[in-house]
């Protein structure tokens, strides 16, 4: 079964207030998809798909750059035009699952319910990114 195309971009905030928060959120997005590019804890997709819907309703430049950029335009276009997640990508992003699941049990020791409740959402998340398609080629 074909999957409907993603929807297009946002457009630019009405209002200057708005435009200069939705900038602030980018850069903040964005700040934290960088550390997430050395960090082996914290993600980088996720932070670079949100600052890119931030910029694409404050800074259309801003916007284009991170489309264009060498590391980060590949896969945000590939979202964008396909909702589409690359296959090391998927393996990274679900081992990072497990393993912040298993570093969750051994520090905090939840209770029975929170360990489950926890393991449901990451399950279900992990799902929902395994069943994303590959990028086309060319």
């Amino acid at each position: 079964m074909r999957q409907a195309p993603p929807p297009p971009p946002p457009q630019l905030a009405r209002s200057r207030a708005a435009r200069a928060g939705y900038l602030v959120l980018g850069l903040f997005f964005l700040s934290l998809g960088v550390i997430g590019a050395f960090l082996p804890v914290m993600p980088t997709t996720i932070f670079i798909i949100l600052a890119a819907g931030s910029f694409s309703r404050s800074s259309p430049r801003l916007e284009n750059w991170l489309l264009q950029h060498r590391l980060f335009g590949p896969p945000l276009r590939a979202w964008r035009v396909e909702g589409a997640i690359p296959a090391k990508a998927k393996i990274v992003a679900v081992a990072s699952m497990a393993g912040g699941y298993a570093l969750f049990l051994w520090q905090a020791h939840p209770p029975a319910w929170l360990a489950g409740c926890v393991a449901v959402l990451l399950l279900a998340l992990a799902a929902y990114v395994l069943s994303r398609p590959a990028p086309a080629r060319g």
